[in-house]
């Protein structure tokens, strides 16, 4: 899917561009995505703004039609910093909804379509970098180290609201985060398996951006993404915290919990595996065993959904399927107990 096929599909009311001269060749393009960030969106900006570098960047700032007064601390930035920052006016109108859900799909595939720099580094409006050097650390590793497509950092975990007690305090301190700090190459097996890489610490090599059609359906885009994007290469991580990533009510993670996630997942993978025409079945067959046996309970429509994968794409064994049948089961027997 090129940029014009996904206008052409997705773009119902035409996007404001707010015309300002930008850089013409910029070496990095950071891309923010915002929605509702009144709170945030300054600091975000202010922490991508002080970046000291010798290279030229822009800054590709996505407002998706906020109602909160973020879409106007927009406007005045991108009309204080004429020579650094683009920004796109979102409508709801293109809203791109993932199982019934509204994302920040289509403002995030808008900014990437749009990027001009040899490096593309992400920072969503709600989060903000801490090292005035961050950009040029990362950009200098990728130049002299042409094996790696992607380098990512240590990131800070803020909590707020009635969050704000939690003993996480480092992106690497989840459970479910399969980063080792002790471990400074991954591969793209380690994407397979799940996130590890907070969004506002990665900056990778620009593709040729030809998405396949099913990316604007899968809940873990930034997962896709590098996937799509590394293949044979490596991804690097500076073991220095040098950004922080805010938890909070409002962010979009919360749609990402319970058994939706991980059934995507599994969808995600075994498209995966034919877009890269099975050069990573072994890798990507792993990665689905792994999801399986975090479904601890599912209901017949998730069932129906895993048979159908698992006709479809041979990467489901029978084994596995026959103990989804029986975690279907046991789920239902429990539930019918309780009444």
């Amino acid at each position: 899917m090129k940029k014009e096929e996904f206008l052409r599909g997705f773009e119902k009311k035409k996007v404001e561009v707010y015309s300002n001269p930008s850089i013409k060749n910029p070496a990095v393009t950071i891309c923010v995505v915002t929605y509702q960030h009144v709170n945030y969106i300054k600091q975000c900006l202010d922490s991508i703004l002080m970046q000291q570098t010798t290279f030229p960047f822009e800054i590709l700032l996505g407002e998706d039609a906020s109602t909160d007064g973020t879409r106007k601390i927009c406007m005045e930035y991108a009309q204080k910093h004429r020579d650094k920052i683009r920004l796109f006016l979102h409508h709801r109108e293109n809203n791109i909804a993932i199982n019934g859900n509204p994302t920040g799909r289509f403002n995030f595939l808008y900014n990437l379509y749009n990027a001009r720099g040899n490096y593309i580094a992400l920072c969503e409006g709600d989060d903000y970098w801490t090292d005035p050097l961050k950009l040029q650390k990362q950009v200098d590793f990728l130049e002299g180290n042409k094996e790696y497509g992607i380098c990512f950092h240590e990131a800070k975990i803020i909590w707020d609201q009635e969050l704000k007690n939690n003993t996480i305090i480092l992106n690497s301190d989840y459970k479910w985060n399969k980063m080792e700090v002790s471990k400074s190459d991954y591969v793209i097996a380690d994407v397979f398996n799940g996130p590890f890489m907070a969004t506002a610490s990665v900056v990778f090599r620009k593709p040729i951006f030809d998405f396949p059609s099913w990316f604007c359906q899968t809940m873990s885009g930034d997962i896709t993404l590098y996937a799509l994007i590394l293949g044979e290469n490596k991804i690097k991580f500076i073991n220095e915290i040098m950004c922080v990533y805010r938890r909070h009510e409002k962010g979009i993670t919360v749609y990402h919990r319970g058994n939706k996630i991980l059934i995507n997942r599994i969808e995600t993978l075994i498209n995966l595996n034919e877009h890269y025409k099975n050069k990573y079945r072994n890798e990507i067959k792993f990665a689905i065993s792994n999801y399986l046996k975090g479904l601890k309970k599912i209901n017949l429509k998730e069932l129906l959904i895993i048979i159908k994968m698992s006709f479809a794409s041979n990467l489901i064994t029978s084994k596995q399927l026959y103990r989804m049948i029986k975690v279907f089961f046991k789920s239902l027997y429990y539930k019918i107990i309780k009444r």
